[in-house]
C-alpha cells in the first residue's frame, strides 16, 4: 500500500517524461477527475428526476406493497416445498406521513442524488482508477485487469441483494413488530428512506469484500490462511447480522447469510491466488 502511494505521487505528467509531477499537479489531476465524477452523478440525478414518479412508487416504495416480487417468490417457494405459508412474510399495513415542511423535498433530493451516484458508479470508479493507475507497476496492472467490470458487477449485485432481500425483510420486520396492539405504526417518509437506502447502498459496498481482500492480500496485510483461521468468527458475525434483519426463523437467516458467506469464501480463493502468483514470481 505504501509502495502504491509512493508510486502514485512519483508519476510523471504525460507531456513531461523526464520530470516528476508536483503536489499541485497531482491536486489538479485529482480535481479534473472529481469534476468528471460530479458531472456523471448530475446526469444520473437528472435521469432519476425524469423518472421520479416511477422510481418512488414502483421501486423505493415497492417493499411495502404486498405484490413485491420477493414476497411472491417466498410464498411460491413455500408452497413448492410443502411448507404451507411458513416462508410468506406478514402483510404490511403502514401509513406514511411527512411531519416537516421540507420533508418530502429533502427525501426527493436524496433520492435523485443517491440514485444518480448508483447509476454513475461505474464511471465514478473509472475516474478513481484512472487517478491511481499511473502509480501501479506493469505487473500490478496485469493482475488488476478487468477491475472496473468486477467492481461494478459486484456493486450492482449487492444493490440488487439489498433491494430484494435486505430491504423487504427489514421493512417487514419493523412493520409487524409491536410493543402493544394499541400502538399504531405511523412512519415518516424520512425514516423509511433513511432505513431502506443505506441498506441498498451499503449492500452494494459490502459486496466489494472479495476485491478489498484481494488488494489487502496484494499489500501483504491479509492472507488466505488468516481468513481460513477466522472463518468461524466471520460466519458467526454474518449469521448475527442476518438474524438481526430477518424474521426469527432459521431459513430466513440462512437465505440472507448465504451470499455473504459465498463472498467470504471467494475472498479466501482470491487471496490464495495472489499468494500463488507471488511465489511463482519469486521462483521465476
Amino acid at each position: 500500500m505504501i509502495k502504491l502511494l509512493l508510486n502514485l505521487f512519483n508519476r510523471r505528467p504525460n507531456n513531461e517524461s523526464n520530470t516528476e509531477m508536483s503536489f499541485i499537479q497531482h491536486l489538479d489531476v485529482l480535481r479534473k477527475h472529481l469534476f468528471k465524477c460530479v458531472w456523471a452523478i448530475a446526469i444520473g440525478a437528472i435521469l432519476m428526476a425524469v423518472f421520479n414518479d416511477f422510481i418512488v412508487k414502483k421501486i423505493l416504495m415497492g417493499p411495502i406493497h404486498p405484490d413485491f416480487p420477493t414476497y411472491r417468490f417466498l410464498c411460491d417457494l413455500s408452497q413448492r416445498l410443502n411448507l404451507g405459508s411458513k416462508l410468506c412474510l406478514e402483510p404490511i399495513h403502514i401509513k406514511m406521513q411527512s411531519n416537516a415542511v421540507s420533508g418530502q423535498f429533502g427525501v426527493y433530493f436524496n433520492i435523485i442524488l443517491i440514485g444518480g451516484f448508483i447509476l454513475a458508479f461505474p464511471y465514478v470508479f473509472l475516474q478513481f482508477w484512472s487517478f491511481i493507475k499511473p502509480g501501479l507497476t506493469t505487473t500490478e496492472l496485469k493482475s488488476t485487469r478487468g477491475v472496473i467490470f468486477w467492481v461494478s458487477f459486484l456493486f450492482f449485485l449487492g444493490v440488487l441483494f439489498g433491494y430484494f432481500v435486505l430491504a423487504p425483510y427489514t421493512v417487514n420486520f419493523f412493520a409487524n413488530f409491536s410493543l402493544d396492539d394499541s400502538i399504531e405504526n405511523l412512519w415518516t417518509i424520512n425514516s423509511y428512506f433513511n432505513t431502506v437506502i443505506p441498506l441498498i447502498l451499503g449492500a452494494g459496498l459490502a459486496f466489494q469484500l472479495p476485491l478489498v481482500m484481494f488488494f489487502l492480500a496484494k499489500a501483504g496485510i491479509v492472507s488466505a490462511s488468516y481468513l481460513r483461521r477466522v472463518r468461524k468468527y466471520a460466519i458467526l458475525i454474518i449469521l448475527i447480522v442476518s438474524g438481526a434483519i430477518t424474521p426469527p426463523d432459521m431459513l430466513s437467516q440462512i437465505i440472507c447469510a448465504i451470499p455473504l458467506v459465498i463472498l467470504y469464501e471467494i475472498s479466501i480463493l482470491l487471496c490464495k491466488k495472489v499468494e500463488k502468483e507471488e511465489k511463482e514470481a519469486e521462483w521465476s
